[in-house]
C-alpha cells in the first residue's frame, strides 16, 4: 500500500526536533530509524500530518564513556552498539541482545532509542534495559529530565515520553567483569521473541553475589524477574541451584496468548529459557 499523504521536517539539532514536535501537534510521528514506523504508515495504520527525522541530528548519535556510566545516543544504530568496544566491555548483556534483532539490514538501520521509544513487548532491548537499570534522558520544550527503565515502560506501546518530548540519550552502568546472556526463542519465520531473557550474573568464589534478570514479551511491558534475582544471589552457581531460582520467572508477569503461543507455553519458556541464561551468564 501507499501511505497517506503527510509534510516531511528533517530538523538538524534536538531543539529543532522539539520545535517541529510543538509545530505538528498530536498527529506528528517520530522516524527514529524506521523498521517500525515505515511499515505501519504503508498499511495507513498510522496517518500523520507531518514526519519528523531524526536522522540529522549529531548529537543524538554516539556512544561515549561518562564516569561509572556508558551513554548511548539515541540514534545509535543497532549495528554501531554490536560493535563498539566500550558496549562489550561494560555492557555486554546489551551487545547479546541486540546481535539477535531481526537481519544486518535492519540492525543497520535501526536505532537504539527508536525500539526502546516504540516499547514494543516483544521487541530484545527492553528487557536488557530494565535489567541493567537504564536511565532514559528525555528533551522538552521545558528542558531535559530523566527517568529509570523502570519508570520509563508504562504499558503496551506505551512510555514516558510526554507530548512534545524526544528520548536523546540511554544510559548504562557499567557492569565490567559480570558475565551475560541473551537467551532468545522465536519462530524460526520472523526474529520476534516469542520469549526472551537478559541475564546479567556476577560471580564471587563460586557463588552468585548480584543477579539482574529481565522478561521480554512476558507482559505489557518488559519485566524484572525479581524473584529469580533474590532466589540467586548468594547461591553457588550450579545448574541445580539456578534451575531452582529460574522456578519464581513467571511471578508478576501476565503472559499474553497470541497466533505465536499460548500464554501458559510462554510461561514455560521463561522458567527454561531463564535457567538457561543465567547459567550461561555465570560461565
Amino acid at each position: 500500500m501507499i501511505p497517506s499523504k503527510f509534510d516531511y521536517v528533517k530538523p538538524a539539532s534536538v531543539a529543532e526536533a522539539v520545535q517541529a514536535l510543538a509545530d505538528g501537534g498530536d498527529d506528528a510521528k517520530i522516524l527514529a530509524g524506521g523498521q517500525s514506523l515505515i511499515p505501519v504508515l504503508r498499511l495507513r495504520l498510522a496517518a500523520p500530518s507531518v514526519v519528523i527525522d531524526l536522522g540529522g541530528i549529531a548529537e543524538l548519535r554516539g556512544i561515549r564513556e561518562d564516569g561509572d556510566h556508558i551513554a548511548i545516543g539515541a540514534m545509535t544504530s543497532y549495528y554501531d552498539i554490536v560493535r563498539d568496544d566500550l558496549v562489550s566491555q561494560h555492557v555486554a548483556l546489551l551487545a547479546q541482545a541486540t546481535e539477535t534483532v531481526a537481519d544486518n539490514q535492519v540492525r543497520h538501520r535501526g536505532t537504539l532509542g527508536g525500539s526502546l521509544a516504540h516499547a514494543d513487548p516483544a521487541g530484545d532491548l527492553g528487557a536488557p534495559a530494565l535489567a541493567l537499570d537504564a536511565q532514559m534522558v528525555i528533551a522538552g520544550a521545558s528542558g531535559t529530565r530523566t527517568v529509570t527503565a523502570a519508570e520509563f515502560f508504562v504499558d503496551y506501546f506505551t512510555t514516558a515520553i510526554g507530548e512534545g518530548e524526544i528520548l536523546t540519550e540511554i544510559r548504562f552502568p557499567k557492569y565490567t567483569g559480570w558475565g551475560s546472556h541473551y537467551e532468545k526463542f522465536n519462530r524460526t519465520a520472523q526474529a520476534w521473541s516469542m520469549c526472551a531473557v537478559a541475564a546479567a550474573i556476577k560471580v564471587d568464589g563460586g557463588s552468585i553475589s548480584q543477579a539482574r534478570v529481565g522478561l521480554t514479551n512476558m507482559g505489557t511491558t518488559p519485566i524484572r524477574a525479581t524473584g529469580v534475582e533474590q532466589a540467586l544471589v548468594g547461591q553457588p552457581a550450579t545448574a541445580d541451584a539456578v534451575r531452582a531460582a529460574a522456578e519464581r520467572a513467571t511471578e508478576g508477569t501476565a503472559a499474553p496468548s497470541d497466533a505465536d503461543a499460548a500464554a501458559d507455553y510462554r510461561e514455560h519458556l521463561a522458567k527454561v529459557l531463564t535457567g538457561r541464561a543465567v547459567l550461561a551468564a555465570a560461565g
